[in-house]
């Protein structure tokens, strides 16, 4: 397995390693001691999968009080994923990194606790799953809003113009008026 940093510290691209014949592929996409080798947790409580077609934005998610660490893959299709530092008092507070992921490329992005999270379906459709390292919590969810000038995301926009985006997305509030995650301090990776 491949562990990839990113220009966002704590966030992670994965790439497990295949191995092929003719009859196809095998991977082995998640090992709790490979992870936990790497200084990646190595213990998910819940799985989610969501299917959205092309132009779906989702997004910038997170949870206070019971944070979520995701790990985040395309099943099918193809998507850009965005990790916002939301931790006050991170040196990368407020910065953003996006990854392009595929279906057909075995690669999953490690978004840890303190990370606002989204995505946008470029292909067709699109499935994606991610694993959590803490459940749902409905008290704790909260979102910035994925067009805020003040974090200026690049999104690929060109093909689809406006995205389609859910109600409590469209309002969500800015990253200054949004209720953000505890302070950051070097312990809480």
């Amino acid at each position: 397995m491949q562990i990839i940093d990113t220009k966002l510290n704590d966030v992670k691209l994965i790439r497990p390693k295949t191995h092929g014949d003719d009859r196809g592929w095998f991977a082995e996409v998640f090992n709790a001691n490979a992870f936990a080798a790497a200084g990646l947790p190595s213990r998910f409580v819940q799985d989610n999968q969501s299917f959205s077609q092309r132009g779906v934005l989702r997004g910038l998610h997170y949870q206070l009080g019971q944070p979520q660490g995701k790990l985040v893959r395309a099943l099918s299709g193809h998507i850009w994923d965005v990790a916002v530092d939301l931790r006050p008092g991170s040196p990368q507070f407020g910065e953003w990194a996006g990854f392009d992921l595929r279906g057909e490329e075995l690669e999953f992005l490690w978004i840890p606790e303190g990370f606002g999270h989204g995505f946008i379906v470029l292909s067709e459709t699109a499935s994606v799953l991610y694993k959590t390292t803490d459940f749902y919590f409905p008290k704790g969810e909260r979102c910035v809003r994925w067009n805020d000038p003040k974090l200026a995301i690049a999104w690929p926009l060109d093909g689809i113009g406006e995205p389609t985006v859910s109600a409590k997305d469209g309002i969500a509030p800015t990253l200054d008026e949004a209720e953000l995650p505890g302070a950051f301090t070097p312990q809480s990776k």
